[in-house]
């Protein structure tokens, strides 16, 4: 009997490179490491690894990983172990395309340029543009700004106030898909205006973003073409936008008069009455509306939308951080971006008619390997959202299951119908009463400001 040649065996995958044990290893000064350190980073994630050596070098960088992987970190951290060699003027202008997100980043680089000094400017919509230009004025070492608001800056604070910018050595675009939108064309192209151009011996540029798109990518081969500085691209999981794999993910049918009713009773049921939980609605007058709503029904909610003025958009945000509020109504300005932890259900209150933006909604829960639920409420002229929605996943979502022993719709039914409708009535007075206190508020104030006219003219 002839021996048989016994079948190769494939050769194993390359093992992926070890990440370094600390900071220390990818060149972080001792002063930052220790910094990190005391906000309790000490082992780099992916991103962090990838990115900062190549930025310490000097290189522009287009870095791409998901939301929470820490790419706040992998640039703020080269980024003031550079300036520390070098502390005069403004050193890095950072642009975010959320008030909140610059918020986050401008706490994030205070706490890890303390023991330097550092010294940051933040600006953004909803804050005293006077006070705002003073700062700017004063050369801080960090600027980091919301496009429109340096943009107006730069329109009308006059060139003693924005001079400073022209010794800008590294900007960055966070949320870089965003950023590089129709949306704010104008205004990124008046803040770039006010830097030093890229360029072999000009501003180092980097962009981060958690969904890299075209518009990303096509910066390569443009920075290349124009003979500017070698660029480092690190693509980590951003390729296919996707739904954490630890996320059930449900669906409510229901006609639109009983939203408000569902979620009150969906959010009582003993299985969610302990849980956090964010409410994603598509209008602003909608999540103030329904705020209002379920805050007469008893629930700890805040809210958070561009609606709101500047220092409720930051309170709100910080009562739902340190779990005041059990409950955060928002729009689409919360879903991306933002260091929310321990989220545990995730509600579409309204089904998002972008099926990307279903996916960074979903994405606020089931968050590092933890188990997570988001539930949509479906209507009758929802299905093609729906389906456009499954279309993008992959997945189909599961009709919602009651909980032993609890059957939602026979609650709504006889129990919640009634008495959401009736404290909706309240909100919706309140609405009215506060848009007529504002109207005549706003009245009296022209009323005067006429009248101090007549009285310089006269």
């Amino acid at each position: 009997m002839a021996a048989t040649t016994p079948a190769p065996v494939p050769a194993a995958p390359p093992a992926a490179p070890a990440l370094p044990p600390d900071f220390a290893g990818l060149g972080i000064d001792r002063w930052l490491v220790d910094s990190l350190g005391a906000l309790a980073i000490r082992r780099p994630t992916p991103i962090q690894a990838a990115c900062i050596p190549p930025i310490l070098e000097g290189k522009d960088c287009i870095g791409g990983s998901r939301t929470g992987s820490g790419k706040t970190v992998a640039f703020a951290a080269p980024i003031l172990q550079k300036w520390a060699s070098d502390p005069t003027g403004i050193f890095a202008l950072v642009l975010t395309p959320t008030r909140e997100l610059a918020l986050q980043i401008t706490e994030q680089f205070t706490a890890l340029g303390s023991p330097q000094n550092l010294k940051t400017c933040l600006l953004i919509g909803g804050t005293d543009m006077r006070a705002q230009a003073l700062a700017l004025a004063a050369r801080p070492h960090i600027v980091i700004a919301t496009p429109g608001r340096l943009a107006d800056h730069i329109r009308s604070s006059g060139a003693d106030t924005v001079c400073g910018l022209l010794r800008v050595q590294v900007v960055v675009l966070d949320e870089a898909d965003r950023m590089l939108s129709d949306t704010f064309a104008a205004d990124l192209e008046t803040c770039l205006s006010a830097v030093p151009p890229g360029g072999l011996n000009g501003r180092q540029t980097l962009l981060f973003t958690a969904t890299m798109t075209d518009a990303v990518r096509a910066l390569k081969t443009l920075e290349l073409r124009q003979g500017r500085r070698q660029v480092f691209v690190c693509e980590l999981g951003t390729e296919q936008l996707a739904v954490p794999a630890a996320l059930l993910q449900r669906f409510l049918l229901l006609v639109p008069y009983t939203r408000e009713a569902y979620l009150h009773t969906l959010l009582s049921t003993p299985g969610n009455e302990a849980k956090s939980v964010i409410v994603f609605t598509n209008r602003t007058a909608t999540a103030d509306l329904l705020a209002r709503t379920l805050r007469l029904l008893g629930h700890r909610v805040t809210s958070l939308h561009s609606g709101l003025p500047q220092r409720e958009r930051i309170d709100s945000l910080g009562r739902f951080r340190a779990e005041a509020a059990r409950i955060l109504v928002a729009t689409d300005v919360a879903s991306r971006g933002l260091d929310i932890p321990a989220v545990e259900v995730v509600v579409n209150f309204d089904v998002p008619r972008d099926p990307d933006d279903y996916i960074h909604r979903v994405g606020r829960t089931a968050r590092a390997g933890k188990k997570g639920e988001a539930v949509t409420f479906v209507t009758q002229h929802d299905i093609l959202l729906v389906e456009a929605i499954e279309a993008r996943t992959g997945t189909k979502m599961e009709r919602y299951e009651d909980e032993p022993g609890v059957s939602l719709e026979g609650r709504v039914v006889r129990e919640t119908l009634q008495e959401v409708s009736e404290k909706k009535r309240v909100a919706v007075m309140d609405m009215d009463e506060g848009r007529n206190e504002n109207g005549k508020r706003r009245k009296r104030h022209r009323e005067k400001a006429d009248r101090r006219s007549k009285a310089r003219t006269e």
